[in-house]
């Protein structure tokens, strides 16, 4: 894989005296850093401005040649991300991530009850149209992708499921869902208008590198999320541990 390096901390964009991080660090190592990042908060700057989780590069480290991004999360998705401290820690999660090595779980909540556990093997593309703007489809001559999930948890309307993306596409999750016949809740773009829904319920819930020194992180639901959770049985004084949980009936 040909090394790539995203933009290291933005040293024009000063941090605010006495300033802190506005999210959770879930893991930390002199390598790296998993954040916990808040559904809304983009992973860098766009064209429209506003904040972003690169502003906050300078809290993470003193050096000059970082911070980076090893991975991404979309805009609405909440949960771990994790940060490279250094220049080779960086090359080798990325190549963890590209090579499949990354193990990366998700929860979701969606519409309808889909089957107790499964898999969908369903290469994406990105498509778009100067009215619509651009989304990701299901076509046979997109990247690969490959999402396996669990249902944790219904209440015969809605269903909590554990997702495992095998792969990294854009929006991999949310289609696949949408595909299944169970779109994410609060998703625009790939699901349908849920009263009193206005957030995407999609979560990075936990993220495992199987480096020298590993990486592993959990995070906690996001507080949108919690009610829909609920409904579906998860109470949040009682959390097992990922891959210990029972599949429902």
């Amino acid at each position: 894989m040909k090394p790539r390096f995203p933009r290291a901390q933005p040293k024009e964009r000063a941090v605010p005296p006495g300033a802190s991080l506005p999210f959770p660090i879930l893991f930390s190592s002199p390598q790296a850093l998993v954040i916990d990042k808040p559904a809304g908060l983009p992973v860098h700057p766009g064209p429209r401005g506003g904040p972003s989780v690169e502003d906050w590069f300078p809290l993470m480290s003193r050096r000059r040649d970082g911070p980076w991004l090893a991975h991404r999360l979309d805009t609405d998705t909440a949960g771990c991300l994790a940060i490279a401290l250094r220049k080779q820690a960086l090359l080798t999660m990325q190549t963890c991530f590209a090579s499949g090595q990354a193990r990366k779980t998700y929860w979701a909540v969606v519409e309808g009850v889909p089957d107790e556990s499964g898999e969908i093997d369903q290469p994406l593309r990105k498509v778009s149209s100067p009215a619509a703007g651009w989304k990701m489809e299901l076509h046979p001559s997109g990247q690969a992708a490959r999402t396996s999930w669990r249902r944790l948890g219904t209440d015969g309307h809605i269903s909590w499921l554990e997702l495992s993306l095998h792969t990294g596409r854009t929006h991999q999750a949310r289609v696949h869902c949408a595909a299944l016949g169970t779109p994410i809740l609060g998703d625009p773009v790939y699901g349908t208008r849920t009263p009193n829904v206005s957030m995407l319920h999609l979560f990075s819930r936990r993220l495992e590198l199987p480096l020298g020194a590993p990486i592993a992180a959990t995070a906690s639901p996001p507080a949108h999320m919690l009610t829909a959770l609920t409904r579906c049985g998860f109470r949040e004084t009682l959390q097992p541990q990922d891959g210990n949980l029972p599949v429902s009936s």
